[in-house]
């Protein structure tokens, strides 16, 4: 009886090892069966709604620590409208201008936009519409295409997370800030393309990598950011060639947006990015970005009106 005592007791502890494993098992293939439901049924109730896109949207786009709020409401409802028709308004206005306004060629545009009533002509700075219409004119092919590749390609997931009204207010204020620093320190050259919304997504969605490096899918953090670098050295370096070693017969065409709109996205465009699950309105660091924000509107506009050499 003593020897067959520890035996026993194996033998039992060895049967509660199996049955808890079993229990396991039924555990796990049920949590798989209720997870295979869940999408069933998610499928079944938004038609629109991408679980696998939107998983990969929130690792390039949100730190670790909110990405479980944003699945829990992710939709594609509404879907990224102003992105998209921003760039399909740049692109009709391309064309146009590409194909029926006479043109020396139309890789590089010259006459039509330069008249165009988009353009920001610093002669004509009185119509104010200009500071912002600017954006649908681009200089060629090159240009309209770096351009739409890269808000499209950061645009579309960042409306995504952020929706329209804040993507919006990024890219409309970094435009804004182009078109008021070309005036200040380039005033008497033409402005065209939409650089300056392009790089305020850019600054935005460059500072949240930054702050949120480890966050951010470590792993690819460095590629991300070498991958942002080359595009706006490529980029402004384009920018540099139209505006310092144009042709004689062209028009040099002002590079200062790109620096602006930059600066306004990681100020403006850092603060709202980083607001995803909080209240932006509420947020001190909103209105301090948009206090310095309106202080040097104003003081471009003074400029303007009171000191600019284009008077």
């Amino acid at each position: 009886m003593v020897e067959g005592g520890p035996r026993t007791m194996a033998a039992d502890h060895d049967l509660e090892m199996e049955d808890m494993n079993l229990n396991m098992d039924r555990d796990m293939e049920g949590e798989l069966e209720e997870e295979k439901e869940m999408r069933e049924d998610g499928g079944r109730e938004d038609p629109f709604k991408s679980k696998k896109v939107h998983r990969v949207v929130s690792k390039w786009m949100l730190p670790e620590k909110v990405r479980r709020t944003y699945l829990e409401r992710a939709n594609c409802l509404p879907p990224p409208v102003f992105i998209i028709s921003v760039s399909l308004a740049e692109l009709a206005v391309f064309i146009y201008y590409a194909v029926w306004k006479p043109q020396k060629q139309w890789i590089t545009l010259d006459t039509g936009i330069l008249e165009s009533p988009f353009t920001y002509n610093p002669e004509k700075r009185e119509q104010a519409w200009r500071f912002v219409s600017y954006m649908l004119v681009h200089a060629g092919v090159q240009h309209i295409v770096g351009n739409l590749m890269m808000q499209l390609a950061l645009g579309i997931p960042l409306e995504m997370v952020h929706k329209g009204l804040r993507v919006g207010l990024v890219y409309l204020a970094g435009v804004i800030a182009g078109s008021l620093a070309s005036s200040i320190f380039d005033p008497l050259k033409y402005l065209v393309g939409a650089s300056g919304g392009v790089y305020a997504l850019m600054g935005g969605y460059f500072m949240n990598v930054l702050v949120n490096f480890r966050e951010m899918i470590p792993a690819f953090g460095i590629v991300r950011l070498l991958i942002i670098i080359l595009i706006i050295g490529s980029d402004m370096g384009f920018a540099l060639y139209r505006r310092f070693f144009v042709p004689a017969d062209g028009s040099p065409v002002s590079f200062a947006a790109h620096v602006a709109g930059g600066f306004a996205g990681m100020s403006i465009g850092y603060t709202v990015f980083s607001c995803f699950d909080k209240a932006l309105l509420k947020d001190p660091r909103f209105w301090i970005a948009i206090a310095a924000y309106f202080a040097c509107v104003l003081f471009a506009v003074f400029f303007n009106i009171f000191l600019s050499p284009a008077n």
